[in-house]
């Protein structure tokens, strides 16, 4: 059989805001969350063998850990025995950077889900589906539909069409930020605005005034983040720039393609060391 090409998107936190410590180490969040045009390649197809087989290549692949989130996945999927004992060879191009707030190891794990379940070799329900997408990742299932989504405190997911037709300068640093220990040092936290989720909380108006309540975290431990947040501020057309996720990413948003790639000939003119990439919105 052939391999099948699955496109595996970066997710972008619009917004985070935090809004409690649970009894576990994770934290109650609610979101703002999009999409944009760059992707991970994956190859995917069933094998006649023993184990799973998973193969990581291209720019970002390197130091990618042995019980990586796709494993997870299978590894959970063959203990309930949803597989039938099926197995499958998969090979994943990293284009999406590590630790950089993008969950491209989530929206790999999300993507190789909705595979299994679009060829019908994964037959469960969604109260399942949901259960086993937390137990690789808390934002798996926000990959599992690629539609702009509000993220309520309260977990539920209020998905839109509609189309926030930003172009974005997204730009990474030459280190990552590890999520375990930005959330570590929350010591306050927002009170929820999304619990009544609204399509006018994906207004423009409403987008720009929002924030990420784990910058001033990453900004204290990493100085230079902030700077370039400044920098890309006073960059000719921003509308707006916001760290995505625990960072490291920093994501500059305009409203035309010629803008955005304006933008980064300028960032690169003053960082020529730094991984930068025009995208746009989904």
């Amino acid at each position: 059989m052939k391999f099948i090409k699955v496109k595996s998107y970066a997710k972008i936190n619009i917004s985070l805001n935090v809004i409690a410590k649970l009894s576990s180490s994770f934290h109650k969040i609610e979101s703002l969350v999009t999409f944009i045009n760059l992707h991970d390649s994956m190859y995917i197809k069933p094998i006649k063998n023993k184990n799973h087989k998973i193969h990581f290549n291209g720019k970002f692949s390197k130091n990618i850990i042995k019980d990586n989130t796709v494993k997870n996945l299978l590894n959970i999927l063959d203990k309930k025995n949803f597989l039938n004992g099926k197995k499958f060879e998969i090979k994943i191009t990293k284009n999406i950077p590590q630790k950089s707030g993008m969950g491209g190891g989530s929206m790999n794990a999300a993507s190789v889900l909705k595979y299994l379940l679009k060829k019908n070799f994964l037959k469960i329900d969604k109260n399942r589906i949901k259960k086993i997408a937390n137990l690789i990742g808390k934002d798996v299932i926000l990959g599992l539909e690629l539609k702009n989504t509000i993220l309520s405190s309260n977990g539920n997911l209020t998905k839109t069409k509609k189309k926030l037709g930003f172009y974005v300068l997204v730009i990474k640093p030459n280190f990552g930020c590890s999520t375990k220990f930005i959330y570590s040092k929350v010591r306050s936290f927002s009170k929820p605005k999304y619990n009544k989720p609204r399509i006018s909380l994906l207004s423009r108006i409403n987008i720009v005034n929002s924030n990420n309540d784990l910058e001033k975290i990453a900004f204290k431990k990493y100085p230079t983040l902030k700077n370039l947040k400044l920098f890309l501020l006073k960059i000719k057309s921003t509308i707006f720039v916001r760290m995505t996720g625990s960072g490291s990413c920093i994501v500059a948003y305009f409203l035309s393609k010629k803008a955005a790639e304006n933008a980064a000939q300028v960032f690169k003119g003053k960082f020529k060391n730094y991984w930068c990439i025009v995208s746009k919105t989904i």
